[in-house]
């Protein structure tokens, strides 16, 4: 090597070294030495953030849908704007031919659900879901029975949306010897109707015993009239 070559190799290396400059980096850490740089918080102060990212990939979606959807139906967007229309008109007339809907009585926790019943007809019932081993329905109309035949005897007024609760609760002001049991009634009647769970025989008779005791037992009159008014 001629001495002209050599000072020309160390002026360039002395270059290099100056500018701190790698001659040859090799791809894989210059990629990860990149992502390093760039997941520096400085460079994302003014990123959307998840909500934003959410609702800009949502809107995407329906535009993309919608692209979709333009494309397939006749006559393109105007095309489809106008199935869109015809849709929303026929739900309408839908909407005022029908009303709105309405909720059915006795869905907020009444203890009767249908149309007036007397107490022969629930016990009668309630019976015929016994004999069938149908549980839950033979407590809930015994427990029907028992408030019917409250009403019918004056001791409990009418009163439609009536839960089994307040029943129990203006009944055993009457009759306060059999409170207790007219609560754990009660009690049984929600389990079965809305919590869920399955009632047996003993269940079942324990209701009926009441029922029977009752028919027979006598108010205490200085607070029956305090008793069913609410």
């Amino acid at each position: 090597m001629s001495i002209t070559g050599g000072a020309t190799s160390a002026r360039l290396l002395l270059i290099r070294l100056s500018d701190d400059t790698p001659v040859d980096t090799p791809r894989v850490p210059a990629r990860e030495a990149a992502e390093r740089e760039l997941s520096k918080p400085m460079y994302h102060e003014n990123d959307p953030n998840l909500l934003q990212r959410a609702l800009d990939r949502f809107w995407d979606w329906v535009g993309d849908l919608f692209d979709s959807a333009s494309g397939v139906a006749p006559g393109g967007l105007l095309g489809l704007l106008v199935v869109i229309l015809v849709v929303l008109a026929l739900l309408a007339a839908l909407w005022w031919r029908l009303g709105t809907p309405r909720r059915i009585p006795g869905s907020a926790g009444s203890l009767f659900e249908d149309g007036p019943r007397s107490t022969v007809e629930h016990r009668a019932s309630a019976e015929a879901h016994a004999a069938a081993n149908r549980w839950n329905e033979a407590v809930q109309e015994r427990m029907r029975a028992i408030v019917r035949s409250l009403e019918e005897r004056a001791l409990l007024d009418p009163r439609p949306g009536r839960t089994a609760d307040e029943a129990a609760t203006e009944a055993g002001r009457a009759l306060p010897g059999h409170a207790d049991r007219l609560r754990a009634a009660a009690r049984e009647f929600d389990d079965v109707t809305y919590g869920g769970r399955t009632a047996d025989q003993r269940t079942y008779l324990r209701l009926r015993d009441l029922d029977l005791d009752l028919d027979r037992a006598k108010p205490q009159l200085s607070t029956a009239s305090g008793g069913t008014a609410e």
